[in-house]
């Protein structure tokens, strides 16, 4: 038997589509960060980026388990003296639905160069409109 090393030449990626409706945001996360790090493939190499494209819809019907929408909370820096700014996850849903999604995928994926070019094939919409019907999608129950 040999090992066989994945070239980024053999990657093949394929769509899936995702409804985020009434599913709780570390199980989806979990989920969406394995798809789009291919580690749900047979051919799972390390060092080559060969995960699938994900839209996520519904992301503003997420559910948070227990206090989460009071208690936890999102931090922004702006580099200035007292330009640190706070948002707990009940407001950011209201405002930004798609940003919980991609914070808490991107808090699963290596941080580095991989790990950038992993999450820029997350796509996520707060309805369940979008673009990418020509990629024809697989849904995905999850």
């Amino acid at each position: 038997m040999k090992t066989v090393s994945l070239r980024k030449e053999d990657v093949k990626r394929k769509w899936y589509v995702v409804d985020a409706k009434e599913k709780t945001l570390g199980r989806l996360s979990t989920r969406i960060a394995t798809l789009l790090s291919g580690k749900d493939k047979p051919l799972y190499t390390n060092h080559v980026d060969n995960g699938d494209f994900v839209i996520v819809l519904n992301s503003k019907d997420i559910f948070l388990s227990g206090q989460k929408q009071q208690k936890k909370n999102y931090y922004s820096y702006s580099g200035y003296i007292g330009g640190l700014r706070k948002i707990n996850a009940g407001d950011m849903l209201k405002k930004h639905p798609e940003r919980i999604i991609k914070l808490a995928v991107k808090g699963m994926l290596p941080k580095n160069k991989l790990g950038d070019r992993m999450l820029k094939r997350l796509k996520v919409y707060k309805d369940s409109q979008h673009p990418h019907t020509a990629q024809n999608p697989e849904v995905l129950k999850i």
